[in-house]
């Protein structure tokens, strides 16, 4: 797993090039947004030891399982540790793929139950130490996002992808068609990338591909493609 320094309080780690978690700085230690596949324990809080604080929250942007897939095994080894996931997001988290009135999206896949209790449900504006809870649905139904009013980090899990530019969750490319394949809905994704684009951060790191300086403009045209693509989200 690769440890990339992004801010003095932000750290990505990356395995297999292409998936990230992230480590904030806290007073009394980091808070892991998100926990890349099954098997990273290890990876994640030797790298947090490297960089001198332990791991006292686990946040989670959404429960797609590479997102999750070592949730569970942190919990054993870190018992102590606070968890908080979005309140939308936990039924999903805990098995339960059940619709309110009125939402609608592709057939659920590729996500992975945690048996492992979960401390904190957030809703939008809620506070998770120096992060400020962001609803945007659309990649999945309660899908959150973490901005960090400190320096303006925007961690937004899968909300875009980096990898071949800023691209919107929901948007198709046929070379690269990966960010359609996997949300959910594509309107609310489309509404959502909107969303954080007027957060105006000051760098966008996300859950697939290198974090992003001075991403305005770059997330600016990645809303205008998705709505283009998706016009209906212009007017719901």
């Amino acid at each position: 797993m690769r440890t990339v320094l992004e801010t003095k309080n932000l750290y990505r780690l990356t395995r297999f090039g292409m998936f990230n978690s992230f480590l904030v700085r806290e007073d009394a230690g980091f808070t892991l947004v998100d926990t890349n596949f099954s098997g990273s324990c290890d990876a994640i809080l030797n790298a947090a030891r490297m960089l001198g604080a332990p791991v006292t929250r686990i946040a989670i942007t959404h429960a797609h399982f590479d997102h999750v897939g070592s949730l569970d095994e942190l919990i054993r080894v870190l018992p102590r540790a606070e968890v908080a996931i979005g309140a939308r997001e936990a039924r999903i988290l805990h098995g339960d793929f059940s619709l309110d009135p009125g939402e609608n999206g592709k057939l659920f896949f590729g996500f992975k139950r945690v048996i492992g209790r979960i401390q904190h449900t957030l809703n939008d504006g809620d506070r998770l130490g120096s992060l400020r809870v962001v609803s945007c649905p659309g990649h999945t139904p309660g899908h959150i996002a973490f901005f960090d009013e400190r320096d303006g980090s925007l961690v937004a899990g899968d909300s875009y992808v980096t990898q071949k530019g800023v691209v919107a969750a929901g948007v198709f490319n046929v070379f690269f068609p990966m960010p359609a394949w996997f949300s959910w809905n594509p309107e609310l994704s489309a509404r959502s990338a909107a969303k954080l684009a007027a957060l105006k951060p000051a760098r966008l790191a996300v859950g697939h591909g290198p974090t992003v300086t001075s991403p305005a403009a770059a997330m600016h045209a990645a809303v205008e493609l998705a709505f283009r693509q998706h016009p209906s989200a212009r007017t719901r």
